[in-house]
């Protein structure tokens, strides 16, 4: 796998460099070779399929685990690499992002060993009914470029763990971590063809990937608009889909909330990676009889959060993947800044004038209708707004297309469950965020996708078998 995926990666930034020059024109030779590619690589995960499967659990997770520890020994080096390719915080990177990585690997080696079936009994029959799962094939998996590894492995030890063979494509943006992961496969032990990266642009090596028809299951993180294509395109095969898309996550503060401790981990939730995760707040709904108070501490504690080079431990915000618009649209539709882009200034080190850098901003006074409220914006900015009852907020967080993940800070227990159930979101917190148990599934409602991932129900095919016990011995 090192050595395609080498090859394959050093193509691929020939490519793209080639690429920047000619304007994005793209001869029919290089996308041949895009193609040809993905066409190794599924050959590849197709002839390894077999044995793979039938390794037992144990087997499959004492490889895993060798692979947790070899990328967990070379935590630095793979944080380092993860913070310059994607703008993030070299903070985040090493306390976040690797970690997590290592520990998708050691989680699903574990829970391998620990599956039960279910099974029930119909004695008046002389029936016995259970369950019986078995890998799918090869599986495809897309990754995002906001939380590189973290994602990309979320997806592969699931896959893996269950005798699925794999063929990766990590974002064309931030693949840098995924080339380095590559290295350490043969030296965990994982057989020649179980893992493939392929490296390349989501238009031709992701769609190659999406149309092949020995590539049973599709697991895609990223845009609801690259969910589409990908639908349309696997229609024909009736492949399996998990599509983990955007959100606009929704945090409703009740009156009867701990601010101590909703407004640091609000903060976290609205700016943690640059605003750059899929389940950051973008919308919080404050009650009006603490409204003011809510935003006064907010803003004041957002001011603290400081902008800089990714590199500098002392950073909270690194560097955004691209240029941010959204604010300009909500003060032309009347929205106040209380802090951030537009109003506090931005002193940066002289090497990094140049990119995509940009404060922590909150805004105010911005109707639901607006597009800084019905959109995902993907980045370090946050609105707060006033309600008055359990019933309008509940209607207000639900009025968007999407419903992946919300936050919900109250003491009173009843309307925790009370509003978490009646809200349209894959994904309730109460009183917390980002706090995930990994046996459970994850996935969003509405324009967030359909499927779940992170779980073994996807990565494997479930048949129930049927048994009928003769009532009298011949």
């Amino acid at each position: 796998h090192f050595l395609q995926a080498w090859k394959a990666a050093h193509k691929f930034l020939e490519f793209r460099e080639k690429q920047e020059l000619q304007k994005n024109t793209v001869s029919r030779k290089e996308t041949i070779e895009l193609w040809d590619s993905v066409e190794a690589a599924v050959k590849a995960a197709k002839n390894a399929f077999p044995i793979w499967s039938s390794k037992s659990p144990l087997e499959r997770s004492q490889i895993l685990n060798k692979l947790a520890d070899l990328i967990e020994h070379d935590l630095e080096a793979f944080a380092q690499a993860e913070s310059k390719d994607q703008g993030k915080t070299i903070t985040f990177a090493r306390t976040v992002d690797i970690p997590r990585a290592v520990y998708n690997f050691r989680f699903f080696a574990s829970s391998i060993l620990h599956h039960t079936a279910e099974c029930t009994e119909m004695a008046t029959m002389g029936c016995v009914h259970y369950t019986s799962r078995a890998p799918v094939g090869v599986a495809g998996l897309i990754s995002p470029w906001n939380l590189p590894l973290y994602l990309l492995t979320w997806k592969i030890a699931p896959a893996i763990a269950c005798g699925n063979t794999v063929v990766a494509k990590p974002s064309e943006m931030t693949s840098v971590t995924a080339w380095m992961m590559c290295k350490l496969l043969e030296k965990a032990g994982v057989p020649h063809g179980v893992v493939n990266v392929v490296f390349g642009m989501g238009t031709k090596a992701g769609e190659a990937l999406v149309c092949h028809p020995d590539v049973p299951l599709i697991s895609f993180t990223g845009s609801t608009l690259t969910a589409q294509r990908i639908t349309e395109k696997s229609a024909p095969h009736c492949k399996r889909l998990s599509l983990e898309l955007g959100g606009k996550n929704p945090a409703i503060v009740f009156d009867d909330a701990d601010l101590a401790q909703c407004i640091p981990t609000t903060l976290r939730s609205s700016f943690a990676n640059q605003g750059e995760i899929c389940l950051c707040t973008s919308r919080i709904f404050v009650q009006r009889g603490i409204y003011s108070e809510f935003l006064k501490r907010f803003v004041a504690e957002a001011k603290k959060w400081k902008v800089g080079n990714p590199s500098d431990p002392t950073v909270d915000v690194g560097a955004l993947i691209s240029k941010e618009s959204y604010v300009k649209k909500a003060q032309a539709e009347g929205a106040r800044v209380l802090c951030g882009e537009g109003v506090d200034s931005l002193a940066l080190p002289a090497g990094n004038r140049k990119g995509y850098f940009m404060l922590p901003t909150v805004i105010a006074e911005v109707k639901d209708e607006s597009c800084c409220m019905q959109e995902e914006i993907f980045g370090p900015v946050t609105c707060v707004v006033a309600f008055d009852t359990e019933e309008e907020v509940i209607e207000r967080a639900n009025s968007v297309k999407y419903g992946l993940a919300a936050t919900v800070w109250s003491s009173n227990v009843g309307r925790v469950h009370r509003v978490a159930k009646r809200l349209q979101s894959g994904l309730v917190w109460t009183n917390c965020w980002l706090v995930r148990d990994l046996n459970l599934p994850f996935g969003g409602m509405k324009a967030s996708g359909v499927g779940r991932e992170g779980s073994f129900v996807f990565f494997n095919q479930v048949s129930h078998k049927l048994v009928h016990i003769p009532q009298k011995e011949k």
